[in-house]
């Protein structure tokens, strides 16, 4: 924060962030690795998201620094689709996409669209892989127009303690699932919460 405040960063990392203030839509294309983005993924996050630049402890959430854009994950999995849901060996795929979209993206403001999944393209058949690629590309022709994941709003929390409050829990009592992924209030997970908009 003190080097971006002072304007000591390196020129690579201060270029990144130009690139990020003038994007409407950043898309974070990568293979997942290891239920993660890979290293160099996650240092350029570390260096180029800094603290100042891309979130405040003022300025965070649905109230971040980056309200006005959109992003986004788009990624290849080694992993069957029914591998990463709710019954299979990776577990479900919207608690391991919670870190990513609600502690990076949405911390920093942006609103996120649902991710774009390429399940286990390395072990899929051509035509398999032609119509994932297919898919893309006709969605990428009304990405700016999609509904974006539903996160809560940073006046649903307690200003001091950052817990939701009581109003908010009491009107969730008598809802079948939780609020999300991360904020599920005991309760069985909402689904397709981090996959799907308007869940």
């Amino acid at each position: 924060m003190h080097a971006w405040k002072e304007g000591r960063l390196s020129d690579d990392i201060i270029a990144e962030q130009r690139k990020v203030e003038a994007a409407e839509l950043v898309i974070f294309q990568f293979p997942m690795y290891w239920f993660s983005v890979p290293a160099i993924m996650k240092g350029w996050i570390d260096r180029v998201l800094s603290q100042g630049f891309a979130f405040s402890l003022q300025k965070m959430y649905s109230n971040g620094i980056f309200k006005d854009k959109k992003a986004m994950l788009s990624f290849t999995t080694r992993s069957l689709e029914s591998m990463f849901s709710p019954t299979g060996i990776d577990g479900d795929m919207n608690v391991t996409l919670w870190p990513l979209q609600n502690g990076i993206l949405h911390y920093c403001g942006f609103h996120v669209l649902a991710p774009q999944i390429f399940w286990a393209p390395a072990s899929a058949a051509d035509e398999d892989r032609k119509s994932m690629m297919e898919a893309w590309r006709t969605r990428l022709q009304g990405l700016l127009e999609e509904k974006t994941l539903s996160f809560f709003s940073l006046d649903c929390f307690d200003e001091k303690t950052f817990q939701l409050k009581p109003d908010v829990q009491e009107k969730q009592a008598s809802k079948e699932f939780g609020l999300t992924a991360g904020i599920h209030l005991n309760k069985p997970l909402p689904p397709h919460n981090q996959m799907k908009a308007g869940c």
